[in-house]
């Protein structure tokens, strides 16, 4: 047994790296995303509802209700409305910077000093996203009424929405965790 956990101790390294690897894959991969109607449709509801973001769009929540594109289907005048809204013009962006966060958190492999800054910029926007489960009224399980009384809404009952959500607080660790092995690798290569 005492072989297995010195072996597992001895990947520490590794094991950070693949945690690496793992935080570019879901950033280019979600960011990648950002550049298609539906994933920018999507995300609507976090950033009009959002105190920090939503300057970015021209409309008020909760107008978007009105103009939601489910997954997978299309309408023009909802099209156009976001068009107005700037929501594509910001899911572009938004997209481009989730993307280079996560190329500068894989070039933290090598460069000390940009995994420091990519582990901070993903607890930041780990942050930010967590905002959403207090800022999205579509975080929580409505009472949509029915034949019978809703037994489970409201907190703590997550959505879909919500789920995506809270998952992000193990993109926040993940950050912290780049961002101290960054520094301790700083601080050893200083004292050499």
């Amino acid at each position: 047994m005492y072989r297995f956990i010195s072996f597992l101790a001895g990947l520490q390294n590794q094991f950070i790296n693949i945690l690496r690897f793992a935080v570019f894959l879901v950033m280019a991969w979600i960011g990648g995303l950002k550049a298609f109607q539906y994933e920018a449709d999507g995300i609507v509801p976090f950033v009009a509802n959002s105190p920090v973001m939503s300057f970015f769009y021209s409309k008020k929540a909760p107008e978007y209700q009105q103009y939601k594109n489910p997954e997978g289907k299309t309408v023009q005048k909802n099209v156009d409305w976001h068009n107005e809204n700037r929501t594509y013009l910001f899911s572009y962006g938004l997209g481009a910077v989730i993307v280079g966060i996560g190329f500068f958190v894989l070039l933290g492999i090598w460069f000390p000093k940009i995994g420091l800054l990519s582990g901070v910029l993903t607890f930041g926007m780990s942050l930010v996203t967590l905002s959403f489960l207090i800022t999205t009224p579509e975080t929580f399980v409505p009472n949509l009424g029915g034949d019978f009384p809703t037994p489970h809404y409201g907190f703590p009952y997550l959505s879909a929405a919500g789920r995506l959500v809270i998952k992000d607080i193990i993109m926040l660790a993940a950050g912290l965790v780049i961002a101290a092995d960054s520094a301790k690798r700083l601080l050893v290569s200083e004292r050499h």
